[in-house]
């Protein structure tokens, strides 16, 4: 069973923020699945169980501990279940790309992401699939941090929205014909 897992980080204060772009796609994705993401009673995680013709079950899940510790709950939706790193795609937000654009990797480094950096030091591999959400390039004079966690503007929000549109699509097609084929059709 494949785990598809959206960064982002809780709570109102981070809504439409571009942090939290993983976790919009994960929505869509569930959405067009059909399934409802629901806290676990007993993880800091929401998760939801669904199926894919010709895949087979998926878990989605979406780490409610903020985005520095998003590796944190991965162990424990993995161990159980005896799924490896090769079961998992991340979806996550990434300021070096253009706002909507996408860059689907089967491996690599964190790239400066915290949350990436987290899920590798709880796993203790890069070999998982990483999808990456473009939300632009900090401002000159902005820090990062106000950057990704700052409200978007309404034309900013419709191109994420997109952009979380075609990273599902992408899911799709990695879960049902490979990251190789996904990478030449999306990035």
């Amino acid at each position: 069973m494949k785990l598809v897992v959206g960064l982002g980080n809780p709570g109102r204060a981070y809504e439409h923020t571009r942090h939290n772009a993983g976790w919009q796609v994960l929505d869509e994705f569930a959405r067009r699945r059909g399934a409802a993401l629901r806290r676990s009673w007993c993880r800091p995680v929401q998760t939801a169980k669904t199926a894919m013709e010709g895949v087979g079950n998926l878990l989605l899940a979406k780490p409610l501990t903020f985005m520095n510790l998003s590796g944190n709950v991965l162990p424990a939706l993995m161990r159980p279940s005896g799924r490896a790193a090769k079961d998992l795609i991340v979806v996550a937000d990434d300021i070096n790309l253009p706002l909507g654009k996408l860059r689907i990797r089967p491996k690599g480094s964190a790239g400066g992401h915290n949350g990436l950096k987290s899920v590798i030091e709880r796993l203790g591999t890069e070999e998982f699939v990483r999808v990456r959400v473009g939300v632009g390039e900090q401002e000159e004079g902005k820090s990062l941090k106000d950057h990704v966690l700052e409200r978007m503007d309404a034309a900013e929000r419709r191109a994420l929205a997109e952009a979380a549109a075609r990273a599902t699509d992408a899911l799709e097609c990695i879960l049902v014909h490979g990251t190789d084929r996904a990478m030449n059709e999306f990035n």
